[in-house]
């Protein structure tokens, strides 16, 4: 090659490197979410039929930030997306997607890729792709799948819902109490069928009852002649199989616990739970009872609206309900009313308080039942601090609005009213915000799903009563 043509060559590679360096999209911005521009350009590569520049842009993606990618893209987007994705969207991607989402992705696929991917996951992700599936998909997905694997999930879908059972995975390290830690380290290393990922070895007596726990850590620091019985903790948490996945969490963070050993009714050891898995419960659930306080439904943006209508549609109409007992309570006084203007103006900013001082003490209660702060033994002392709290507060925001009436109306007696008013209702805003969802609990109701409703319907009718009420007893519409 002549030196012209060396350096034409070099030329068009540099410009073909600066081309490359224009385009560039860096894939996330300083969150650490998907840039726009990142999303912008593999939509521009899907829409031209470019599937294998969306494939090398997506390829280096972690398999959460390719799930999200797959929900914030249109939803019409998602098939060709999958489809240009093939060999990239493995059963990784899948359990990190949103449930709808998921749920799309897999209609596109055939029943025996959707087994596929669910086999190369382990038993409790696995799970919770499957049974979102329609009964006869999921019957075809089963179908596809090795014997073994579609034995284990199952079983898994035997277990109720949110249960430990659904929830645990059954690739776990069981060894008999009678061995040494030599022979541990040498089933480990000559087994090549055993899980890869794992932090704790359970130790199980001849019943295959767990009697304790070794971590990998002290056996590969312990001699080999040790019996690992002399080795392994005795105490351990065992979760129930049928367990609900909220006590579930709520073990792990009282217990600061990595894995722990799940049972069957026989004390059987089944299957583990590991931590990572607990950290997407709690964050569901925090989410969960968040949304149900203000009937929002699942508040999932990729939820179907016909769905998410029909779910806040029903809450909505209940509190279309408590507020016309609200305005019943109102047209008890309309004839005070029409004498005396001013106690239309005030009233809406004694039921509003008394809202806002319900809503707070609700969410502490709510917070509390679901950890399991709050039980029968100091519901009592519950009440006595929120009343405590409800009076002080109460007095306080009365004198301030009495202070407030007084100088803007100059009426002492409307300044009186209004202030007692403030306190009554905030006593009943912190009673109700305490005894209505304790109530709920008792009879195994979720307080998180009605309680909010009730809350206002109390602090509105009494934040009307009262003030109207005690205007009505000092002669206010006289």
């Amino acid at each position: 090659m002549s030196e012209a043509e060396e350096e034409g060559a070099g030329g068009a590679a540099l410009a073909e490197a600066e081309d490359a360096l224009e385009s560039y999209e860096p894939s996330h911005d300083e969150d650490n979410r998907l840039a726009s521009g990142f999303v912008d350009s593999i939509l521009d590569c899907l829409d031209a039929g470019n599937a294998e520049r969306v494939r090398e842009m997506v390829a280096p993606l972690h398999p959460a930030d390719i799930a999200d990618l797959f929900e914030i893209v249109p939803g019409e987007r998602r098939g060709p997306l999958a489809h240009a994705l093939s060999g990239l969207l493995d059963g990784d991607v899948l359990a990190e997607m949103n449930d709808w989402v998921r749920d799309e992705v897999i209609d596109e696929l055939e029943p025996h890729e959707v087994a596929s991917l669910a086999g190369e996951l382990d038993t409790d992700d696995a799970v919770a792709i499957i049974e979102e599936l329609d009964a006869d998909d999921r019957r075809e997905v089963l179908r596809a799948m090795e014997p073994e694997d579609r034995a284990a999930i199952e079983e898994a879908l035997s277990y109720p819902e949110e249960s430990a059972g659904r929830l645990m995975q059954r690739d776990l390290i069981a060894v008999p109490e009678h061995w040494t830690v030599g022979d541990v380290l040498d089933y480990l290393r000559s087994n090549e069928d055993l899980t890869t990922d794992f932090w704790e070895i359970f130790v199980v007596d001849e019943r295959h009852h767990p009697v304790g726990t070794c971590k990998l850590s002290w056996v590969m620091r312990t001699p080999r002649g040790v019996a690992i019985a002399d080795v392994m903790q005795r105490e351990q948490t065992l979760i129930p199989v049928e367990m609900d996945q909220e006590e579930v969490a709520l073990r792990f963070q009282k217990y600061a616990l990595i894995s722990a050993a799940v049972v069957d009714p026989a004390g059987r050891l089944v299957g583990m739970i590991t931590v990572d898995d607990v950290v997407h419960i709690i964050s569901e659930e925090a989410g969960e009872d968040i949304l149900r306080l203000s009937g929002a439904g699942d508040g999932d943006i990729n939820e179907p609206i016909r769905l998410t209508v029909r779910t806040r549609i029903f809450w909505l109409v209940v509190n279309l309900g408590t507020a016309m007992l609200a305005a019943s309570v109102v047209g008890l006084f309309q004839g005070e009313i029409g004498k005396f203007a001013l106690l239309a103006v005030l009233m809406p900013i004694v039921s509003g308080m008394g809202g806002n001082a319900g809503t707070q003490t609700l969410a502490v209660v709510v917070r509390a039942l679901a950890t399991n702060q709050l039980t029968s033994s100091n519901t009592q002392r519950m009440i006595l601090r929120e009343l405590t709290i409800a009076a002080a507060n109460g007095a306080m925001l009365g004198m301030m609005i009495g202070a407030g009436t007084l100088l803007f109306f100059g009426n002492v007696t409307l300044a009186l009213v209004i202030a007692l008013a403030m306190v009554i209702n905030n006593l009943v805003a912190g009673l109700s915000g305490v005894l209505i969802p304790v109530t709920l609990d008792r009879y195994d109701i979720d307080p998180a799903v009605s309680s909010a409703v009730f809350v206002t319907m109390m602090t509105d009718c009494m934040g009307f009563f009262s003030f109207l009420g005690l205007a009505t007893l000092f002669g206010l519409g006289g």
